[in-house]
Order: structure tokens, then sequence, then C-alpha cells
């Protein structure tokens, strides 16, 4: 592994910890419960992109991941 690179393992932690905070934001805003609120942002299309490395959305900041969501429910 080159310098600076993160592990997969480092990754998983990361993402978890960003969904962690993401959901906490959300539950506050839309008023669902912390569970019900995780298994609905798992379930998005939002929640997915954080798993896939390529889209380096878990780069970004859980105000704009859970502003990205919102934006994402708005639209169906």
């Amino acid at each position: 592994m080159a310098e600076g690179e993160m592990t997969t393992s480092a990754k998983c932690n990361a993402i978890d910890l960003m969904i962690t905070l993401v959901v906490d934001e959300l539950s506050q805003d839309l008023q669902i419960e912390p569970t019900e609120m995780l298994s609905r942002f798992l379930s998005s299309r939002t929640g997915a992109l954080l798993y896939d490395e390529e889209s380096k959305l878990w780069w970004s900041g859980p105000s704009d991941i859970a502003e990205m969501y919102k934006k994402e429910i708005a639209d169906q």
C-alpha cells in the first residue's frame, strides 16, 4: 500500500462513522426515530453511494450528504 492510502478497514470505519453522523442529523431534521432513519437511509440511493468507493461521497461532510438524501426523497 502506498503512503497515504487508507486500508479497506479504515474506509469502512470512516463510512460507518459518516452514516452515524448523517442519520443523527436527518433524524433530528425530519423528526424520525434514528433506527427508522437508519433503515431508510441505508436503502436509499444516497446511502448506497456512500459504499461506492468511486463516488468518494464519504469524503463529503455529513450535512452535504443529509441534504443530498433530502433532495432524493423530495424528488420521489
